[in-house]
């Protein structure tokens, strides 16, 4: 009996197995330490969905990296900011894996890309190495864990792509995480959808009383409506071995017991990813910097998560009728936490309408069009919104006040000053600059000028002006001085600095030879490393050029001595 028990469980196991489109045995976990999450797949993030796993790195740097399989190295690309120092291996059932925020590369990788750092001279690079060059062995440490490029924490970023470059949740291949807590619903709203609808009396979204029961069942408060409407809900979860508050795994809706709506966050494509901020309450976001998830499908909507949609997610609600709407929320591993919204069905008679802000301009997001005012001129392509909308348009004074941030954007519009009226030597040092917060910090916006006319492309409404930049960067060294011997020292240290404009680039040699110094854009740093066996010499003139965003450079110039 018992062999017949243990037999049954085999067959199950591997029929479970065989039920899988992901192979489940193939790859192992990138780290040699229990895995904890900081971020989860598809979690929702400043305009666009996370594309891999978070790992933390008990709060260090240095961890020893391990190919989730035998395989080649693809891509290495090293930036500023993004991924930072990331690697990107292919292997031969297909799926690449990607591995970011690295502090250093294994030493045959790093000799590697440092020969053609050299080769570029430029630190930040990247390169598409043969099929032969850089062979990957099962369990082969082929980085270290690091904090580079927008990282805000040490940690390991882990992806797994398919053929199509399309990232895929790496728990669906068995990577494991400990969770068996429940996802956590912080709050639910309802929208009318068009003018005839209300809820409880309104035309306009409303966030709804939420009443906790026992084991992730919510009840919401008893809700009143009429004519189409939509729902939304602010949801995360969280595994047991960690704080954080992560993604989710799976939406579901169901109305009077059959299901009207599901997104299921297990696979997306990069260029669809933008268009999380058609899935979100975007204006929300922007005024209380939560994400309220629509359960329903707009238009102009392409995102491929969503399965099982009936009626694009809308509910009807007809006078004096009964009905149930709820919703499921999933974390990976199955953990269900339920919403119960009772709808009666009332037609208001009395109802409170949201005010329709007109302005002298309207877009039509379907259309291109052309704004122009003084000197300040606008031109936004079709389609680059997903709704029509009143925009608030107005240039005085070399500012443009472009309508308030809180409508997504889907392509580059162009903002132009013309700078005529200015002298050439003020010319020089002009940028556009996006003006941000209270405080109205301004932030360089990428700028090109041509003659007479200053451009930027932007994919941000809000408040832009023009600003100027007459500093040059500033440039400190910090572990060394001039005149000081260096031959104990394993790098080379100095800040630098740009308070207007920002960093544009830099560029460091000694004795004429162009030397490698990797930059830390987070912590303003500057650091070569003599490991590199560049500097031979016992006396070594360094030079260092540093350029702003306007043009503005400054030169460091010293003298160290090294045996």
């Amino acid at each position: 009996m018992a062999k017949t028990l243990i037999f049954i469980l085999l067959l199950l196991s591997h029929f479970s197995h065989a039920q899988s489109p992901y192979p489940q045995d193939y790859f192992r976990a990138p780290l040699d330490i229990t895995i904890v999450l900081s971020g989860t797949f598809a979690e929702l993030r400043s305009n666009h969905f996370h594309s891999g796993l978070d790992i933390k790195t008990q709060q260090r740097q240095g961890l020893k990296v391990y190919t989730a399989a035998q395989g080649y190295v693809s891509r290495i690309k090293i930036s500023h900011w993004g991924y930072g120092k990331a690697l990107y291996i292919t292997h031969p059932n297909g799926y690449t894996t990607v591995y970011a925020h690295l502090q250093k590369f294994a030493p045959k990788i790093e000799a590697y890309i440092k020969k053609q750092q050299y080769k570029k001279e430029n630190f930040e690079i990247e390169v598409f190495p043969s099929l032969e060059a850089l062979k990957i062995e099962p369990n082969e440490i082929i980085a270290f864990s690091g904090n580079t490029g927008g990282s805000g924490g040490p940690h390991l970023h882990f992806e797994i792509r398919d053929k199509s470059e399309r990232p895929i949740n790496p728990m669906l291949f068995g990577i494991d995480v400990k969770d068996t807590r429940l996802p956590n619903i912080k709050a639910v709203f309802a929208y009318p959808i068009d003018n005839n609808s209300h809820v409880n009396q309104i035309n306009g979204a409303i966030k709804l009383r939420l009443i906790p029961q026992e084991s992730g069942i919510y009840i919401a408060e008893n809700i009143t409506a009429f004519g189409k409407i939509g729902f939304g809900i602010i949801t995360y979860d969280q595994q047991d071995l960690a704080a954080n508050k992560n993604g989710v795994s799976k939406i579901q809706s169901f109305y009077n017991g059959s299901k009207n709506f599901e997104i299921d966050f297990k696979r997306f494509s990069f260029s669809e990813t933008k268009h999380l901020n058609r899935l979100i309450d975007y204006a929300y976001f922007k005024k209380n910097k939560a994400r309220i998830q629509k359960l329903f499908v707009e238009s102009n909507n392409p995102l491929s998560l969503y399965k099982n949609v009936h009626e694009y997610g809308y509910v009807t609600a007809e006078d004096s009728t009964s009905s149930v709407y709820k919703i499921r929320v999933n974390d990976y591993k199955g953990n269900e936490s339920w919403v119960t919204i009772p709808i009666t069905g009332k037609r208001g008679d009395s109802i409170i309408s949201k005010p329709i802000e007109a302005t002298d301009h309207f877009i039509h997001a379907d259309q291109s069009i052309s704004l122009e005012q003084n000197n300040i001129s606008v031109s936004i392509p079709k389609n680059t919104f997903y709704d029509d909308f009143y925009m608030d348009f107005k240039a005085e004074n070399d500012t443009l006040k472009l309508h308030e941030p809180n409508i997504p954007v889907q392509k580059y519009f162009t903002i132009k000053f013309d700078i005529s009226s200015y002298n050439k030597k003020d010319k020089d040092k002009l940028f556009i600059a996006r003006v941000l917060g209270f405080k109205n910090k301004i932030a360089y916006t990428p700028t090109t000028k041509i003659g007479d006319i200053i451009s930027s492309r932007t994919k941000n409404l809000g408040t832009y002006t023009l600003a100027t930049d007459i500093e040059p960067p500033k440039i400190k060294p910090i572990n060394f001085q001039d005149g000081k011997w260096l031959s104990k020292y394993r790098y080379l240290k100095l800040k630098i600095s740009d308070d207007v404009s920002g960093i544009k680039n830099y560029r460091a040699t000694i004795n004429g030879k162009w030397i490698l110094m990797e930059y830390d854009a987070k912590r303003n740093t500057l650091i070569h490393d003599f490991n590199d066996n560049i500097i031979t010499d016992t006396k070594n003139n360094l030079k260092i050029i540093v350029t702003d965003n306007v043009g503005n450079s400054s030169t460091f110039e010293t003298v160290f001595y090294r045996k």
